[in-house]
């Protein structure tokens, strides 16, 4: 992406030498991308954006999902548990 928004600007600035509308493009371009971007500080994560009882729901179905899984790794591992166990003791 932004291989594509470096290239896309340079383009419209070779071109706004001639027509400084293409120099108004370039710098729409860079805004566009800095307020709706990828990774752009102004967006929000989906998970603060929801109501408290939701994103409380979602973190305890996480919490769960990864004790079944600690659970199921403990079941079908128990050698290599036994063996971080004894690491981190000792």
């Amino acid at each position: 992406m932004r291989g594509i928004l470096a290239t896309g600007t340079l383009v419209l600035v070779i071109l706004g030498i001639g027509n400084h509308l293409w120099w108004l493009a370039a710098v729409a371009l860079l805004y566009l991308y800095a307020t709706h971007g990828r990774g752009s500080p102004g967006t929000t994560p989906p998970a603060a954006s929801g109501a408290l009882p939701d994103s409380y729901r979602a973190y305890r179905e996480r919490r769960d999902r990864q004790a079944r899984w600690e659970r199921r790794y403990r079941r079908e591992r128990p050698f290599e548990v036994r063996r971080q166990q004894r690491e981190k003791a000792g």
